[in-house]
């Protein structure tokens, strides 16, 4: 019989290992080696010596917990939070901030060569964040009940867990979340509300409550500089705005353009997004309500596509294959493709780039400051 790598383990669940820690893993766990065998284990950095227990074990790889670090990286630091490693929300506050932007950096460009066939180089930086705590404008809180201490609690989900970690307060969140969460403690919604959102809205910008706009008021300035920036690079003269929410990214290129439409699903997004072009006296622009998908043929044949450019701002999974068939059908002359998941990106990308498009530049932005999650602003080009 042919020997397996799970033939040749010689652990279990439940047994304590020690593990070196090589790499460090898309989605924040680090990586190391037990005999050859892929061990997973969170909340450590390259080159740390972990005593770690086996908590699950697969064909090809095995999950652990952290017991103990036996021997530190120079960029451990302490958590600023008294709840990380029991809320899922944070995964790198162990990790000292200048070198979490070299991990998320290494990540990305990895990820671009492995999912997307891109050489790493296209991403060109990481521009952190001037904020890494009390940064967050936008917070969902879960009400459970505690049957212990026989009481509603409210917080995030517990690290691999439906469970929720009773929180006074996030420390990444900005301080006028923090009291509103206190306020939600002490004044507790309705029983049927299991979920509560917890915002700071957007000065000069008309939005519903419930819709999206970028969780980071502090780098915000920094991801529209880059839009605009590739969006003058191309010196196109008009723009369709797909995703285009209550109208951010449009409004704040229309004086690059010459004329622009934007488009989203969310009634709530576009009239709000047509009181924010009134508001602003801008007139060479409008908004349409449709699915991006269904409507986007249409929106780039109303301009002509060698003076175009699509900006692409769309869910974490990324664009339907019907809009991408679309997209390169009506072939504009410039895609920015604005995404907060990586891998759906370069996946995206890389069809994208089998069409005839030329991948430019990618630029990263750390909103996201102590998890595992970054911004990507790619510029494609057709050739």
């Amino acid at each position: 019989m042919e020997e397996t790598s799970e033939n040749l383990v010689s652990f279990n669940v439940g047994d304590r290992l020690e593990v070196e820690i090589a790499d460090m893993a898309f989605g924040g766990d680090g990586v190391g080696k037990v005999d050859g065998f892929v061990v997973f284990v969170p909340f450590v950095i390259v080159g740390e010596l972990a005593l770690v227990e086996i908590t699950e074990r697969k064909s090809d790889f095995a999950r652990a917990r952290l017991l103990q670090i036996i021997t530190p990286s120079p960029d451990r630091v302490d958590p600023k939070c008294q709840y990380f490693g029991e809320c899922g929300g944070c995964q790198y506050q162990h990790i000292d901030y200048e070198a979490q932007g070299r991990i998320k950096l290494e990540q990305v460009r990895n990820l671009f060569a492995r999912v997307g066939g891109f050489a790493p180089e296209v991403v060109g930086e990481l521009i952190p964040c001037p904020a890494p705590y009390g940064y967050r404008n936008r917070i969902m809180i879960r009400r459970q009940w505690d049957k212990f201490q026989q009481k509603a609690i409210y917080g995030f989900l517990r690290a691999e867990s439906r469970l929720v970690v009773d929180l006074e307060r996030c420390e990444i969140a900005e301080e006028a979340l923090n009291e509103q969460l206190q306020q939600v403690r002490e004044d507790p919604p309705p029983r049927n509300m299991q979920k509560v959102v917890l915002r700071m809205m957007p000065d000069d910008w008309e939005m519903h409550r419930d819709s999206f706009f970028q969780n980071n008021f502090s780098l915000l300035p920094k991801l529209v500089e880059t839009v605009r920036s590739r969006l003058a690079d191309a010196s196109t003269k008009y723009l369709v705005d797909a995703y285009c929410g209550i109208g951010f990214f449009s409004l704040s290129m229309a004086d690059l353009v010459e004329g622009f439409v934007g488009i989203d699903i969310d009634k709530q997004c576009i009239l709000p997004a047509r009181k924010n072009l009134a508001a602003r006296g801008i007139e060479n622009g409008e908004f349409i309500h449709g699915k991006t998908e269904e409507q986007m043929d249409a929106l780039l044949e109303r301009f002509p596509a060698e003076d175009t450019t699509l900006i692409l701002d769309p869910p974490r999974k990324g664009v339907h294959k019907e809009g991408l068939e679309m997209l390169a059908n009506a072939n504009p002359r410039q895609v920015i493709y604005v995404s907060c998941h990586p891998a759906t990106l370069a996946r995206d990308l890389k069809w994208l780039c089998e069409q005839g498009y030329e991948l430019k530049s990618v630029t990263a932005l750390d909103m996201f400051p102590q998890t595992q999650h970054v911004e990507c602003v790619a510029d494609l080009r057709r050739t």
